[in-house]
């Protein structure tokens, strides 16, 4: 017999009441299990109340149950506090790099110097409340061999205070005496030569001494310190020439040394008229003079409203 409308509604009936009894037998389960966990006492309670206070965070529902009102909006004002908190903090460190930007090497520089200036003025200030002398108090911090290398030094600076010109011999001789305070011999790779020469021994005249100097003369008996002896002590009769091969680190120190001295000799000027400056910003010398003193104070401030207006973006 086909099965007829009120067969099926009796059926359909039937399902589910079987599935409201299934729910509820699933939820009845669900009790038991809560009640055989325990319930918190109302004193574990108090205690965490007199704790700190903790972010309170919503109770993670089923995947098939929906959350109330209520857990909607405490889930919305911790993402709220969280978006807040994140948003500082990407601010604060917007204004540290924008901050560490502004700072130029100059400014560093300037920074720098204040900075000594105030601890030197600071123990000078301590040394006269103690009352002791600040430049022998200073003076203890150096060594015998520090301090003859400054009275070198100036000795040194002294000589050539003469800033006169004299005529071309002697201005050449004070470019050579410049020139050797920059490019110093390796002394190293000579005593090793000197040595090869001589037939002594690696590092004998590293450790000369003046006593034992008869004793450290030894001449040359193998052909390899003849060959040695001849190439560092030549004369008219050497045969030997143009065999010297010096280092790249020599040749870049020389090159850099030329390249600086082409540089500075180009740049020279007592007006300064070849001087780097860019655009022509200024009228008439005063005016140039006028714009330098203020771009020295203001162009680091001014310089993105500069570049706007070349760019055509500027409001």
């Amino acid at each position: 017999m086909p099965p007829t409308r009120n067969s099926k509604r009796s059926q359909k009936m039937q399902e589910d009441v079987r599935a409201a009894n299934d729910t509820a037998s699933h939820q009845d389960q669900e009790s038991i299990v809560e009640e055989s966990n325990g319930e918190p006492s109302e004193q574990m309670t108090g205690v965490e109340e007199e704790g700190e206070e903790e972010v309170v965070e919503p109770e993670e529902k089923p995947e098939g149950s929906k959350m109330t009102m209520e857990e909607r909006k405490a889930k919305l004002e911790q993402l709220k506090k969280r978006m807040a908190l994140s948003s500082r903090a990407n601010r604060q460190s917007l204004i540290e790099e924008s901050a560490k930007a502004k700072i130029t090497a100059r400014d560093a520089a300037r920074l720098e110097r204040q900075r000594k200036l105030a601890e030197m003025l600071r123990t000078k200030a301590d040394a006269e409340e103690r009352g002791e002398d600040v430049e022998r108090a200073k003076n203890w911090e150096y060594t015998i061999e520090e301090n003859d290398n400054w009275e070198k030094k100036l000795a040194r600076k002294a000589r050539r205070a003469d800033f006169e010109f004299h005529d071309d011999a002697h201005a050449a001789h004070r470019k050579y005496k410049k020139d050797l305070d920059l490019l110093k011999p390796n002394l190293v790779a000579y005593q090793q030569q000197k040595e090869v020469a001589l037939g002594l021994g690696t590092g004998a005249l590293m450790n000369f001494d003046n006593k034992s100097s008869s004793s450290q003369q030894v001449f040359s008996t193998t052909h390899e310190q003849q060959l040695a002896a001849e190439n560092l002590y030549r004369d008219a009769n050497t045969l030997i020439y143009g065999d010297s091969k010096p280092s790249e680190e020599a040749i870049d120190k020389v090159v850099s040394k030329i390249n600086r001295d082409l540089d500075k000799r180009a740049k020279f000027s007592r007006k300064r008229l070849n001087e780097e400056e860019g655009d022509i910003t200024y009228i008439n010398e005063h005016n140039r003079v006028f714009n330098k003193k203020i771009a020295r104070y203001y162009d680091k401030y001014t310089a993105e409203i500069r570049a706007s207006f070349e760019r055509g973006t500027a409001l």
